[in-house]
């Protein structure tokens, strides 16, 4: 399997992917990603660099956005300090599921943020999601905290504010051929 940089061209894969992941969680009696995710905004990120595919063969099988940027109102000033690298949007074709994909697409992540010079490999969860924040917690993940006020509509209920981070650290154990190299999170020019 090979990890390359999404184009224009992954939009309608990746908002099917988001689509298939919302049926699943949905199965499985979770609110997450019951919204469907604005095009523009998506074709947005692609076009910023940060969004990666994982390709088998003709098929896509996984997607990840690692960023520099943290979503605002999570994290503190001191921990913005920090140099850090982002996950958001992991998801897995359900067609790839049971692979430990996902586990294989944090330790790439880990990775790219160690060779960018970032102290860590952070994210924020679905708040009301345990089983996939033990599923990040199982891949060495460390809860911070969770943040639950100050949501993008209204200053509501935050959804996606269970907090976690790890240490960003080298693997070559990963198993991708990586098309992508050091320093994923720069925009492509």
């Amino acid at each position: 399997m090979i990890i390359e940089r999404a184009t224009a061209g992954d939009l309608d894969v990746l908002l099917a992917f988001r689509q298939e992941a919302a049926a699943w969680l949905t199965a499985l009696g979770s609110d997450q990603w019951q919204r469907p995710y604005p095009a523009d905004r998506l074709l947005s990120t692609i076009e910023s660099g940060v969004v990666f595919m994982v390709r088998d063969g003709a098929m896509t099988a996984a997607t990840i956005t690692l960023t520099p940027e943290a979503e605002e109102g999570l994290w503190t000033e001191g921990e913005l300090r920090e140099s850090s690298r982002f996950v958001n949007k992991l998801t897995v074709a359900r067609t790839h599921a049971g692979r430990d994909l996902g586990g294989r697409l944090l330790d790439w992540a880990s990775d790219q943020a160690y060779r960018s010079g970032a102290a860590w490999l952070r994210l924020d969860a679905w708040t009301t999601n345990r089983p996939l924040q033990d599923y990040y917690l199982r891949h060495g993940f460390e809860h911070v905290r969770t943040v639950t006020e100050g949501g993008a509509v209204n200053g509501g209920p935050r959804v996606s504010g269970w907090l976690a981070q790890r240490p960003a650290m080298p693997d070559a154990t990963h198993g991708f051929i990586d098309q992508v190299g050091s320093g994923s999170t720069a925009r492509r020019t």
